[in-house]
This record gives structure tokens, sequence and C-alpha cells, in this order.
């Protein structure tokens, strides 16, 4: 807009007396459309300034990051549950099976399962 008026952007700005009281600048009232025209493109959703519209999408993509990182977290710590789980069972398995080998060794009762050997002849007809 400075460049539009030809004057430059101090102008636009207030200045100060040397008793430090400020005054408007001699072009305030270009300064003051400016914030006008930039507060209604901001309030219709418009970005205007490159930065601003570069540090909402870097805002969006760390929500969405912290998100994901978050869903993650939740997944590892429940894949952690089950695997120790499973580690259990497995444990758990492992003892029973030598108990139960220990068991047979020393002539317990455990009843040992026959393979059935299948039978050699066709049963029913085919035709």
């Amino acid at each position: 807009m400075a460049a539009e008026a030809g004057v430059t952007r101090t102008a636009f700005h207030p200045k100060k007396n040397r008793d430090g009281t400020t005054r408007p600048g001699p072009y305030q009232h270009l300064a003051e459309e400016f914030e006008r025209r930039l507060n209604l493109l901001q309030d219709a959703g418009t970005s205007v300034d490159p930065r601003a519209a570069q540090i909402q999408r870097l805002k969006a993509a760390n929500s969405a990051l912290e998100d994901r990182l978050a869903k993650q977290n939740t997944e590892i710590a429940e894949l952690k549950e089950f695997r120790q789980l499973a580690l259990s069972r497995i444990a758990a398995q492992h003892l029973e099976i030598e108990r139960l080998r220990s068991e047979s060794a020393a002539g317990g009762k455990i009843a040992t399962l026959v393979k059935r050997r299948p039978a050699t002849g066709t049963s029913g007809s085919c035709s």
C-alpha cells in the first residue's frame, strides 16, 4: 500500500515528539485503512501474510503429528502388553509340558494315544 501511495512505510507509523508524546504520522489515515482491510481479509478467512499462512499450516501439521504419535504410543503399549501375555502363556505351557513329561517318565497315570492306521478296504459303494 505504501508503494501504491508513493511513500515510505515509516510514514504510516505514529511519530514521537521530543517530550515522548505521540502524534499521528503524515499518512496515518493510510495505515488505518491498511489495518481495516487486513482485518476484513482475516475475518473472511483469507491470509494475506504468507508467513501467517505457513504458521497455520505448520500448526495443523504439528497437531496431526501429535495425534498420530499419541495413537502410535497407545498401539505400542497395547502390543507390549499382548507380547507379555503371550510370553507368560508360552512359559506356562512349557512348564506344563515339562511336568507331564517328567510324570510320564516316572510312570505316572498318563494314557498314551495310539495312532490309528487307515482301513485298507473301501466302505460303501462308489458307484
